[in-house]
């Protein structure tokens, strides 16, 4: 601000020689003194040609031909710009941000009747901590006392409340809306969901995209061939060319100096990566490095597994299917009486069917019978659940039923009741994912299962899928990915999404793995490249074309950059422009670049 000022009165005022040099040296200390000192710093570790000091070099060689003003102007536009690049990657950082607002504070630690306000990290497993309305949940656990309308947002990006309650999983990040929770511990917080994802994000910028590793290099070689062209520039045509001066071919290499330096390149594409990001972050779409994101541009194959990827993994009611003497009612009651000493999935999705209390008291005489069911006396009369084999071991007529669900059969007093079909449903979104991956141009869309034949083929026809590979053991499925791979084109890549629990072999198998449901699976952070904190799988289309647009506008700043500065690069070689223009093909370009990249954060369009 002060040497803006100082600058500004020696252009206004037409002071004497001596005295407008002095303001200009004191402007040009306070504005530009940092710049080199960094440069000089960057020669004393062996990093001669950097962007300081080219600015250095071509700014002080200004003031030596007496180009006091430019020689200011220069620093003064080359700080704008860089004040420019601190917005943006400030900007892009809060993208993110809403992730890391997810860091908790503090914790209400419960220690006896007392309640104390604690770092999450002096927290241990089995501590009970109090959740008020309005806080985070600090730390992993279980809920063991009150009910509270939960904000996942920072975590999933969705905005609607899920209602925890007794028994239910609390994890690191919820914000807590109304109720008191009271939660026991079972995870440190260094192992806790809020402190992966915050690892996660914090090191994605390390793994860099290929064009990002292309800048770099690019810049180091192009750097030392501008500053020797420079000093061929300054040095050659005057010893060459008649009547030439060399206060003249310095100055133009002074100004070749200040074009050539590759800011707008350096600053706007690893911007670009990091904005494409944390816009993805914002969607709920955590990426491990702008390399896998850049990947998504050439998805030739998505591999989809089937349980809790496409399907909900849960098994439900599907259907009931009560006999004329029997209503829907009776039928769910007296399966859920029989069902309610059995921990089998089946028998709690009939329980959660059911949604009543079930009186205990009225269960005499239980009795499992392996591979056939349950056998129970409820009310007095006796209840019969089970499959086909238990219908046909008490002799009882039942109704065959044709489904790709599993059928339970319902008998009161040796007389046949109907059946209960249970299945595990689609999820409503995977259809939507399979069109929207199909519009994107992907070529072949395959999913793997380890259910049977029937199941897996309806629910591939269900959801237009091109290929299916049913009653698959692990192994086989990275066999599969294998096969898939050998058939892949060159640049082609083949995306493979599980739900990162027993799918950790082919998520790291995959070009690029993404784990489905990834929200409290330590499996699913540590095995896939990018995980989806939702359980919607068309968060894959959004991914791709977050990848697709980060990838254009990083192009255009390329092209731009590139070609702005052949121009001017020219035109100053050839004295047409001046210092002034030279700050305009510099920090100019860098900041309509840093601008632009800073539109791959906006993902709301996608």
């Amino acid at each position: 601000m002060v040497g803006g000022a100082i600058f500004a009165v020696g252009i206004i005022f037409n002071f004497q020689n001596w005295l407008e040099l002095t303001l200009f040296i004191i402007s040009y200390i306070i504005v530009g003194g940092e710049v080199v000192l960094r440069a000089i710093k960057g020669i004393a570790r062996g990093q001669v040609f950097s962007e300081h000091f080219l600015m250095s070099i071509a700014t002080i060689g200004a003031f030596f031909i007496g180009e006091y003003p430019e020689g200011v102007a220069v620093m003064l536009f080359y700080l704008v710009g860089e004040l420019f690049q601190d917005i943006a990657v400030g900007h892009s950082r809060k993208s993110i941000s809403a992730l890391m607002d997810i860091r908790p504070d503090y914790a209400n630690l419960k220690v006896g009747d007392e309640i104390r306000k604690v770092s999450p990290e002096e927290v241990n497993i089995g501590d009970i901590i109090i959740v008020k309305p309005g806080e985070k949940v600090p730390l992993d656990g279980k809920v063991i006392e009150g009910n509270s309308m939960v904000d996942t947002a920072a975590l999933t990006g969705e905005s609607v409340p899920r209602e925890l309650g007794p028994g239910d999983d609390a994890l690191s990040g919820f914000i807590n809306k109304n109720g008191v929770l009271t939660i026991e511990v079972t995870k440190d917080f260094g192992d806790s969901t809020v402190s992966k994802i915050l690892d996660l994000v914090q090191n994605a910028s390390s793994r860099k995209a290929p064009t990002e590793k292309f800048i770099t290099k690019f810049a180091r070689f192009y750097t030392p061939i501008v500053v020797f062209g420079a000093l061929a520039l300054a040095i050659i045509p005057p010893l060459v060319i008649p009547g030439a001066t060399f206060a003249t071919w310095i100055y133009r290499a002074l100004v070749f100096l200040v074009i050539s330096c590759p800011c707008a390149l350096v600053i706007s594409i690893p911007l670009g990566f990091f904005g494409g990001i944390g816009g993805a972050a914002k969607r709920g779409i955590l990426v491990k490095g702008s390399n896998y994101l850049d990947a998504l541009n050439n998805v030739e194959t998505v591999v989809f597994d089937k349980t809790g990827t496409l399907t909900k993994g849960v098994f439900e009611v599907v259907s009931i299917n009560p006999q004329s003497d029997f209503t829907k009612e009776e039928l769910i009651e007296y399966a859920a009486y029989a069902e309610s000493h059995s921990s089998h999935p089946i028998a709690l999705s009939i329980l959660k069917a059911y949604n009543k209390d079930v009186d205990i008291t009225k269960i005499e005489n239980y009795e499992e019978i392996a591979g056939h069911g349950i056998r129970a006396k409820v009310g007095g009369k006796e209840i019969l659940v089970g499959n086909s084999k238990l219908m046909n071991k008490e002799n009882i007529i039942y109704q065959e039923v044709e489904t790709l669900g599993t059928v339970v059969h319902v008998a009161v007093d040796k007389k046949y009741a109907g059946n209960i079909v249970i299945s595990d449903a689609v999820k409503e979104d995977s259809a939507d994912a399979i069109k929207g991956l199909k519009a994107l141009g992907v070529r072949n869309i395959v999913m793997l299962t380890g259910d049977s034949k029937a199941v897996g083929e309806k629910i591939a026809t269900q959801l237009g899928i091109d290929e299916v590979y049913t009653e698959l053991l692990p192994a086989d499925k990275v066999e599969k990915i294998e096969a898939l791979d050998a058939k892949k084109s060159h640049k082609g890549k083949i995306v493979f999404v599980g739900d990162g629990i027993n799918d950790a072999p082919v998520l790291a198998r995959a070009d690029i793995g993404v784990a489905m449901g990834g929200l409290g699976s330590d499996a699913a952070i540590e095995a896939a490249d990018i995980v989806i904190m939702t359980d919607e799988p068309s968060k894959i289309v959004t991914a791709i074309k977050v990848a697709k647009r980060t990838r254009k506008i990083v192009m255009q700043n390329i092209v731009f950059s590139l070609g702005v500065k052949a121009i001017f690069l020219a035109l100053g070689a050839v004295g047409v422009a001046t210092m002034w223009e030279a700050v305009f093909a510099d920090t100019g370009v860098a900041i309509i670049a840093i601008l632009n990249a800073m539109r791959v954060m906006n993902t709301k369009s996608i």
